[in-house]
């Protein structure tokens, strides 16, 4: 079967590593880069417990676009095994079972959560975090029966979503109502995400919120606080048209365009706050939004969420900020800012009980009180991988949101 895998070689990591920053479509070549496009063997059942799952649409993540562009810090080389298939927003078709997966069958359609914790690895004697509920912090991502991995997309035993065959255990498989759509289902995985964040972390009754960034994550923030009936004002701060219109129809109260000569005096008085200026740098910004969801991840946008939180509110990182330097962390202390990071999903409490995210995630599409399948804005095959990389690295002027790979069977 054809897919796309990153094979990290020193040799190719440097040479991408240099030329890249000046002909960014370097990072996808597969001569000179570590993606590699190719026929490999379907990935094996690891034990009775794994099933495999045809592909219908695999997402194109903004981590994956990190990968690709050398952007990750070393730090999580470890949870990560050479070569893997990347891809880990996943929807599809069950095609083989294993003998101790009785409550699946072959054609069903699912989703699949990728984290590799605990169960999926085989260690009986569960973490702390696994026996808790999160899953996502599991401390034997390298551990275990099967490769290391953080999750499905860069575990080298797995395969993963940029393929038409992937094995998931049955843990991580998630049945999708006949009401839910494939494009809501390949939305499933990113929505979690932001769910999760949401949800460790929610608006209070009256507050105002920031979400800076309207890629997939920020608009998914949008909706799930929405979807929640969280009674809160949420303001967006986006770079393109396409996001602006989005972030309005998801339910923004308003939405301020990120244009340099504006969007600071325009900001600040959608959150109340006053503009003051040092005798040299950056305008300092005094109150602000009660909680800022950064979605983005750069350095100019955890700038700004810093600046632009009030006194003793709270940030939440999901933009999967690396390394970074030249930040001022002036107002962390001066405001008393409490800092929140993210990653991924697990289980939250919901109505009483816990759940896993994915299932409140497909819950609540079930339920009509999100549609994501809009933010789908383009399909390609594998064999079209440059074409949709471009896309994806350039979204304003494709107008792009989730790019995803439809694989062919």
């Amino acid at each position: 079967m054809k897919e796309l895998q990153f094979d990290y070689k020193l040799s190719r990591y440097l040479i991408s590593k240099v030329a890249g920053r000046f002909w960014p479509s370097l990072y996808w070549n597969s001569k000179t880069s570590c993606l590699r496009f190719g026929e490999q063997r379907e990935p094996k059942l690891p034990n009775g417990k794994w099933v495999k799952v045809k592909v219908k649409y695999g997402g194109i993540c903004g981590s994956d676009l990190n990968l690709l562009s050398l952007n990750d810090s070393p730090a999580t080389s470890p949870f990560a095994s050479f070569p893997f298939t990347i891809g880990h927003e996943i929807v599809g078709e069950i095609t083989e079972i294993g003998k101790e997966t009785e409550h699946l069958n072959i054609g069903d359609r699912v989703v699949i959560d990728p984290i590799l914790s605990c169960e999926q690895r085989g260690i009986k004697d569960m973490c702390s975090e696994c026996r808790n509920g999160n899953y996502s912090l599991c401390i034997h991502k390298a551990d275990g029966e099967i490769s290391p991995g953080l999750l499905i997309g860069s575990c080298r035993d797995t395969g993963g979503g940029w393929s038409s065959r992937v094995v998931a255990h049955k843990s991580q498989v998630f049945k999708l109502p006949e009401s839910v759509t494939d494009l809501n289902g390949v939305m499933v995985e990113p929505f979690s995400c932001a769910l999760h964040s949401v949800m460790r972390n929610p608006p209070q009754s009256g507050d105002t919120v920031l979400v800076i960034g309207g890629g997939v994550i920020g608009i998914c923030v949008i909706a799930a606080i929405r979807a929640l009936e969280i009674p809160c004002k949420i303001v967006a701060l986006v770079k393109h048209d396409i996001q602006a219109q989005l972030a309005d129809n998801f339910g923004a109260d308003q939405v301020i365009p990120l244009r340099r000569s504006s969007y600071e005096q325009n900001l600040a008085e959608s959150l109340n706050a006053k503009i003051l200026k040092p005798i040299f740098g950056p305008t300092v910004i005094q109150g602000g939004a009660d909680q800022v969801f950064e979605c983005v991840g750069r350095k100019k946008s955890i700038h700004d969420s810093l600046r632009f939180t009030k006194n003793g509110g709270e940030v939440v990182l999901l933009g999967l900020a690396g390394i970074m330097d030249g930040i001022d962390w002036t107002n962390v202390w001066l405001n008393e800012l409490d800092i929140k990071g993210c990653f991924a999903y697990s289980t939250e409490e919901y109505k009483g009980e816990q759940r896993r995210t994915f299932d409140i995630a497909i819950d609540l599409m079930k339920q009509g009180k999100v549609d994501l399948s809009p933010l789908v804005t383009h399909r390609y095959p594998l064999e079209k991988y440059r074409h949709a990389l471009q896309t994806a690295t350039n979204k304003g002027n494709h107008s792009a949101l989730k790019v995803v790979f439809e694989p062919k069977t």
